[in-house]
This record gives C-alpha cells, sequence and structure tokens, in this order.
C-alpha cells in the first residue's frame, strides 16, 4: 500500500481479469472525481459487473493492476473486502438483501449486531434508537418498525442506501455504489431515489451509479465511464449528451431507430377474447388480442396487471369470467392447459420463476422440448444439445460456452434465453411480465425485434411494463389498470408515455359526505 495526494476518490489502473482463460476485462483505467455522480455504463457481458465485484473485494483482479482511493494504491491482485470498507466503499446491490418479515431495524441488526443490555438481553429500544438515527441522518422518513415487506418499493432501497452508510461519517471519503437502483421501481418512483442520491452528494460523498436507464443517467450523472467487450471505450462527462450517443459508445454503432407503429388489419382474427375476468384483484376485465397485435398492459403495483398474465397461463384461479383462444372456449386451469393451447409466460422474476439455475444455458433453452428428444428409453442428448446451440446462436446469447451456468449470464441474455426456450414452441400468444427489467439498451432492442418477429408470423403478445416509454415505442394498444378495473385504452396519436403515466396515476375522487 502507497499513500498520495486524494486528487481523485477512486482510480483504477492497468485492471484486467480472466476467467477459465477468457478475457473478461482488459487493461482498465478508470477515474472517478470526489463528490461527483460517475455512472458505470455497458451492454449486458461488457464487464461492468465484474469490475462493481473487483471494487468490492469479492473478486481479486489478476496480478499487475493497481486501485487507489482517496491516494491510498494497493495492490488489484491483493484487494479484497476489508481493504474496500476501511476506505469508505458502500455497496447497494440490486438484490438489496433485506429481509421481508423482519423490520427496518432487525434488518439493521443483522449487519451491525443488536445492542445488548446487561444481562446480555437485546436492548430494542436501542436498536430502535440507533436505527432511527441512521434514518434521519440519510432523510429517510421511514418508523423503525415497519416490517419491510410493507414498505413501498422506492422506500426499501433507500432503507438499504441507509443501512450501508449506517457507521459513515458525512463527508467526501463516503464512496457509494449503487448498482441497478432503480431496475425494479416504476418511473414515478425512481425520481424519489434520484433526489435521495443527489441529497447524498451534496454532503460530500461519491456516487458510482449503475444504471440500464440512460434518462437517469443523464439526470443524475456528472461524467460517465462506458465499457464494452471488457475495455474501456470513453469516458468522459455527460454534458452535451444524448440517449442515442451514449448507446452508439455502448455498441460501437449508431443506435438503431425503433419500427414503425401500424395497427393490424381491422378484420384480424381474436387470438384471446377475455370477458369480465373476475382473478384476485381483477373485477370484470375484458379484452381482446388479435393476430399481429402486440397489446400492452399499464398499471401500477397492485393494480392487477401481473395476476392477469398468471391467470391466462393458468398459474392463478379465476373465479369468473370467460376465456376463448381462437375463438374456442378455454379453460385454463394450469400451465400444462396454457401451453396446449399455445400460450407462453415470460415471468418477472426470470431468477425465481424461469431459471434452472443448477443447469446449463443449452438445457436451460431446451427445457420445454425435451419430450421430442425422448427414443424409446433413451434421451437424444447429442440432438438437444445441438439443436440448442443452434437456437442460443440465433437469438444472440452472449456467452462463452453452451455449458455457462444459467446464472453466469448477464440479465439481457438470461432473457433473451428464456424467449428462446418458449419462442422454439411458436406459441399463438407470447405474455411477457416487465421483459426488459434490468436489462441493457442493446438487449432490450433485441428483445422488442424478437417479439416484433414473433407477432409478424400470425401471433400475438400481450406485455405488462412498468416502462410506460417501453409500452408507447413497443405496442399497438395499451390498456390501464386500476384497482383491479380496466379504467381506459390508448392507441393511435393517443399512445403516449406522458398519457399512460396519468391514467394509471390518477386516483380517483372520494365522494363527499355531508
Amino acid at each position: 500500500m502507497r499513500s498520495g495526494p486524494s486528487t481523485t476518490a477512486i482510480r483504477l489502473t492497468g485492471i484486467n481479469k480472466t476467467f477459465d482463460g477468457i478475457p473478461v476485462l482488459r487493461n482498465v483505467d478508470c477515474s472517478i472525481a470526489p463528490g461527483s455522480v460517475h455512472a458505470l455504463l455497458g451492454g449486458n457481458g461488457s464487464g461492468k459487473s465484474t469490475l462493481l465485484k473487483i471494487l468490492a473485494g469479492v473478486h481479486p483482479a489478476d496480478q499487475g493492476g493497481t486501485i487507489t482511493i482517496y491516494g491510498r494504491a494497493y495492490a488489484a491482485g491483493s484487494y479484497g473486502p476489508a481493504i474496500a470498507r476501511q476506505s469508505g466503499l458502500r455497496f447497494v446491490h440490486q438484490d438489496l438483501g433485506l429481509v421481508p418479515d423482519l423490520t427496518v431495524s432487525e434488518n439493521f441488526a443483522l449487519e451491525s449486531g443488536y445492542p445488548r443490555r446487561a444481562g446480555m438481553a437485546i436492548s430494542w429500544r436501542g436498536l430502535r434508537r440507533s436505527t432511527r438515527q441512521s434514518l434521519e441522518s440519510a432523510h429517510v422518513d421511514v418508523d423503525p418498525q415497519t416490517l419491510v415487506r410493507d414498505l413501498r418499493p422506492s422506500d426499501r432501497t433507500l432503507v438499504a442506501i441507509a443501512r450501508a452508510l449506517r457507521d459513515s461519517d458525512e463527508g467526501s471519503h463516503v464512496t457509494l455504489v449503487l448498482d441497478e437502483p432503480t431496475a425494479s421501481l416504476p418511473q414515478h418512483e425512481a425520481g424519489v431515489l434520484l433526489e435521495a442520491i443527489r441529497r447524498c452528494q451534496s454532503r460530500g460523498q461519491t456516487i458510482v451509479y449503475v444504471s440500464h436507464r440512460l434518462s437517469e443517467v443523464l439526470e443524475i450523472a456528472d461524467r460517465i465511464s462506458v465499457l464494452r467487450d471488457g475495455v474501456l471505450v470513453a469516458e468522459r462527462s455527460t454534458a452535451g449528451l444524448d440517449e442515442a450517443q451514449i448507446v452508439a459508445l455502448m455498441t460501437g454503432q449508431e443506435a438503431r431507430e425503433p419500427l414503425a407503429r401500424g395497427m393490424p388489419e381491422a378484420d384480424a382474427r381474436p387470438v384471446l377474447t377475455v370477458s369480465g375476468l373476475v382473478a384476485g384483484p381483477l373485477r370484470g376485465v375484458d379484452l381482446t388480442v388479435r393476430r399481429h397485435e402486440i397489446v400492452g398492459v399499464a398499471g401500477l403495483l397492485g393494480s392487477g396487471r401481473s395476476t392477469l398474465l398468471r391467470t391466462l397461463f393458468g398459474n392463478a384461479r379465476m373465479e369468473r369470467g370467460g376465456l376463448e383462444v381462437d375463438g374456442a372456449p378455454a379453460r385454463l386451469r394450469s400451465p400444462r392447459d396454457a401451453i396446449r393451447r399455445g400460450i407462453a409466460l415470460v415471468p418477472e422474476d426470470r431468477g425465481k420463476d424461469a431459471a434452472f439455475a443448477d443447469l446449463p444455458l443449452w438445457e436451460n433453452v431446451s427445457a420445454t422440448a425435451i419430450r421430442s428428444y425422448w427414443s424409446g428409453w433413451r434421451m437424444a442428448r447429442a440432438t438437444e444439445r445441438r439443436d440448442a446451440t443452434r437456437l442460443i446462436r440465433t437469438f444472440g446469447i452472449r456467452t462463452a460456452t453452451p455449458n455457462a451456468p444459467f446464472t453466469h449470464l448477464s440479465g439481457g441474455n438470461q432473457q433473451k434465453a428464456v424467449l428462446a426456450r418458449w419462442l422454439r414452441l411458436d406459441p399463438r400468444l407470447l405474455l411477457l411480465d416487465e421483459p426488459t427489467q434490468g436489462v441493457d439498451a442493446m438487449a432490450r432492442a433485441d428483445i422488442h425485434e424478437l417479439i416484433r418477429e414473433h407477432v409478424a408470423r400470425g401471433n400475438a403478445a400481450l406485455v405488462v411494463s412498468s416502462d410506460f416509454e417501453e409500452l408507447e415505442s413497443l405496442c399497438h394498444r395499451v390498456i390501464v389498470l386500476r384497482g383491479g378495473s380496466r379504467v381506459a385504452e390508448l392507441t393511435g396519436p393517443r399512445l403516449t408515455e406522458a398519457a399512460i403515466a396519468e391514467l394509471t396515476q390518477i386516483t380517483p375522487k372520494e365522494p363527499t359526505h355531508d
């Protein structure tokens, strides 16, 4: 370790990293100014997640590089978590690490320990007091006794930030690293978090910010560093930048224009007809989705948007109502029933509901077609693997090998693998819940193109998204759910991001009483 003047908060010099002989980072040099918001950007597989893990000390870098934090230089190969923490680095990951069934105070205690009274009894009053002080210091207006599961999503993220900063003195020698902090937040709640980041910066803290939402990056960041294929290709101010220029830096090519949105033929046959659907929070929802059509579903949490998809896939019980698939009555009591009728679901939480984490990529891609490889008493494994490898190439899934564990893929490549698994069956109706949540701009464009291509072959898609810009650019029509009821439908020039946001967030006036 060497000491020097702290002209930068963090300086990475000559950082390299290989996994199994495959280079993931190549000679990365990066500088972050004290008190700034510095965004780290790159497509899926660019190396940014690996760089964050090196900065946290989770992965050691290859020998030869240097990590300098406020003038103290460390050999990258021997840098570890203890050094990162002692140097004032605090990390909040996309998975916040909070336990939903514990209170805010108890979640703080999981990291800091429970204060004790005489006789070793837990001082619950002391825990609540110290937690309240940490929350107030971070300007988080949350009761320490609230269960985490009862908090709104943005408040959970703010609690995680307050917990990360709980033992940090105010000042510039604290660096807060936020990995996709708004990825799971509705747009109206993301603004709450961005304001909290500004407050941290105003206290002199340095922020390293990772996000796929480029509009947020331009709003909050002072500078950006862009990785592409493990190489730092740009480091510059955000002044004068726009989203298209950032995409060009990330991809090495000009941003693709979105396809023009047309309308399907007026007499196109319905693929799905829903009448008076009652299920969970849904109350009498009517819906028609036609061939060649992408229909969006907008609504806040609790509106019933995800319940609609789960019901159509046989994962939630329909209490009342009627369903027709391709003009014939349908009873979808299970996912098997739905699949037989040509319906597929890409769920919101792919890690929990769509991934076979212990299996390699090629077996994940094959999961929906296993029966076709049975021959007598044996599985045609070579044929299965060959077909899966072809699909991996066709769908542009970036991986060093088809044998790579599914969990080692970036978010965008995982999502493309889940899509490949279903699209190989050519489903009549593709249900997608938050299809591009947590993926980069290029993967998002690829996923949208796959959806459009599938629908162009005479199929249909029903898309739930809290990203209203996505609904505007991707869908032919958007229906709006509020309180379990369908309250609006937007088409043509009325289908705009602003209109969707307004209709989802308007609260009906309560009747007045004398």
